[in-house]
């Protein structure tokens, strides 16, 4: 009777692949090693177990061999098994990688592996084989062969593009919108799936998460016009992008008294999120939100986020929201307002640096003003869309003019720049009747942009000690608003305590520019005094002035926000110059006693070449080079309350 066990599918095909299903009938049980069956000696092995005892005398290898077909069905169950784990890991990994969202880790039907296993089929020594063995060696190889996949660039690449036809649109449809991604798919209900991010990875606790979230969302979240929109709650941030919470804790714990420890975490995590999101196929609005939320604060990695929430958003199409907000939709309303968030983050990240702006003009920004006339516009949506409309101005200043601050601007763009001047005027009267309870803010953004377009009027002017006249008397007009603007700049922060309670908050736009404009006055009161008529006591008077509230505003921020450093480089600037006496009744902040030096000293000037609003920023880069976030010293420690 015939007991043996029924043999697994892969031995018994492997079986018939040698024409005979039956097991084979081994007669005789091989004892002996191989060394041994050559010299025709008998083989002591003590309970059949190598090494016998002449190959351990000798110090020979001593092995035996087995049945070649035996071999040859272990070799197939063992890769049998293999197969099927192997599927049940694959299957595994791209559940969790739907769960978690990312697409990269799912598995793919192609992929092949080869499993053969670790057979060492020298054992069975070709001398002591018979020709058929040898002839089953041979066919055992060349199923390997035809086991292993075809190399990799043979492969056909999973196919997530194709084409599609909107049965609703006509043949007026924009060219590309007949070729789809198929990775873009969203989760039934159209929820998002929750991701990991710093909090589930343990990187921050929940406690200490809620508290970021709350300084952001009480505190800064205003002063980026209300960027996070319906995210009221931590949960439902976390929910919609982890990328968005990391920003959020980053940019609290950066303005946090009892937080600021927590900054360097969660801005290392920050940017491993961002590179992440660089090449992913399943971005979302919310992590827009995350990249100008950074960009806003984080000045190390501002222009790298705004370009590729540029390039994310324009992906998106936010840019035609427009079209249905106008009609009262909802979802357009959102897009389009996003969309001018990532518009004017662009501009303050572009134009104040030479650099082309990102995003272009077209009807969205043209219509800006028509998105306040819908349901769902707020205050908050007036205040963005009167930065829109400044900055499509500054837009048109630097199409215009362009960077060669070397060479001073023809004399027929002149009134060109005029226009632009007229055209500031008209915003300020405009929007400073929208917004009495806040003009002071719609001031200081006036001023801003009249000092960088009054700047060019000093382009290509040397810089001549006891030179009696340079300007003509249009541009020396031009000049003079300049400086009446920068002067009103300063003024605001010496005199307005309410306004100095918010600096420590302020997007990076306000540091720079209030940084260009200390700067700008001191050229122009120190190596510019005799080109124009300005009252060059009152004007130092001022900058001391500004420098030590900087310094008494700063003095309690974290030592990583731009602001300090740009305070402690305003002060060694002002210490290099002799500051003239001031009257004690206009007195309002003392200078600090490095700001005293007997003598005044020019030299610091001499790399100052050219003088507009781009070649000041060289100077700002000496001290940017101490923000350093990665590689500088750590922030100074706060404790917990």
């Amino acid at each position: 009777m015939d007991i043996s066990l029924p043999s697994p599918p892969a031995v018994s095909a492997l079986r018939e692949s040698f024409g005979d299903r039956k097991p084979p009938d081994i007669t005789r049980k091989i004892t002996a090693c191989v060394a041994c069956r050559k010299q025709k000696v008998k083989c002591h092995m003590r309970e059949g177990q190598a090494p016998c005892s002449r190959c351990k005398k000798r110090g020979l290898p001593c092995t035996v061999n087995r049945s070649l077909q035996t071999l040859l069905e272990e070799d197939v169950t063992w890769k049998d098994a293999m197969v099927h784990k192997i599927r049940r890991l694959e299957e595994a990994i791209s559940q969790i990688a739907n769960k978690v969202d990312i697409p990269e880790l799912q598995s793919h039907s192609e992929d092949q592996m080869d499993l053969s296993p670790p057979v060492n089929l020298a054992n069975a020594e070709p001398a002591t084989l018979s020709p058929e063995s040898q002839v089953q060696i041979q066919f055992q190889a060349q199923a390997q062969v035809q086991t292993q996949p075809p190399p990799k660039d043979d492969r056909e690449l999973p196919r997530t593009w194709e084409v599609v036809m909107d049965p609703r649109g006509g043949p007026a449809s924009i060219p590309a919108s007949c070729v789809s991604d198929g990775a873009r798919r969203t989760l039934p209900n159209g929820l998002p799936s929750r991701r990991p991010d710093l909090i589930s990875t343990g990187l921050i606790t929940l406690r200490q998460a809620l508290a970021l979230f709350e300084e952001y969302h009480l505190r800064l979240d205003h002063f980026l016009y209300r960027i996070l929109g319906d995210h009221i709650s931590l949960d439902s941030v976390r929910v919609a992008s982890p990328l968005l919470t990391a920003a959020v804790c980053t940019v609290g714990a950066l303005h946090s008294h009892s937080w600021g420890h927590l900054f360097d975490v969660c801005y290392n995590e920050y940017k491993g999120l961002v590179a992440a999101q660089l090449f992913s196929r399943t971005p979302n609005e919310d992590d827009i939100r995350g990249l100008c939320v950074g960009a806003f604060w984080l000045h190390e990695l501002s222009w790298a986020l705004i370009g590729n929430a540029v390039r994310v958003a324009s992906d998106m199409n936010l840019h035609s929201g427009i079209y249905k907000a106008l009609k009262g939709d909802r979802e357009g309303y959102l897009q389009a307002r996003l969309y001018y968030l990532v518009y004017v983050c662009d501009h303050h990240f572009s134009i104040a640096y030479g650099r082309p702006p990102m995003s272009r003009e077209g009807f969205i920004i043209k219509s800006a003003s028509r998105l306040l006339e819908t349901e769902h516009a707020t205050e908050d949506d007036a205040r963005l869309i009167s930065q829109v409309q400044e900055w499509s101005v500054l837009g048109q200043v630097f199409d215009t003019f362009g960077v060669d601050v070397d060479t001073a601007i023809p004399s027929e763009t002149i009134p060109q720049l005029r226009r632009y001047a007229i055209a500031l005027d008209i915003w300020l009267a405009d929007w400073n009747e929208s917004f009495r309870e806040n003009r002071n803010g719609v001031g200081f953004h006036f001023h801003f942009a009249k000092l960088y377009l009054c700047s060019h009027a000093f382009r290509g002017v040397p810089a001549v000690e006891n030179a009696t006249h340079c300007f003509s008397p249009e541009l020396e007009e031009i000049a003079n608003a300049g400086v009446l603007s920068a002067m009103s700049i300063l003024r605001v922060i010496v005199s307005d305590a309410e306004f100095r309670s918010f600096m420590n908050g302020l997007p990076l736009y306000f540091d720079t520019m209030l940084a260009f404009a200390v700067i700008f006055l001191l050229k122009v009161a120190t190596k510019y005094a005799t080109v124009i008529r300005i009252d060059t006591v009152n004007i130092l008077s001022l900058v001391t002035q500004t420098v030590a509230a900087l310094r008494d505003i700063t003095k309690t921020m974290h030592r990583q926000h731009l602001l300090v450093v740009i305070a402690e480089g305003l002060e060694r600037l002002l210490s290099r110059c002799q500051v003239p006496p001031m009257n004690s009744q206009e007195t309002i902040y003392q200078a600090s006693p490095a700001m005293e030096q007997p003598q005044f000293d020019m030299a610091w000037m001499e790399n100052m070449a050219s003088f507009d609003f781009q070649t000041n920023f060289p100077d700002l880069d000496e001290w940017w080079l101490h923000y350093n976030t990665s590689m500088g010293p750590p922030a100074r420690p706060l404790a917990p309350s």
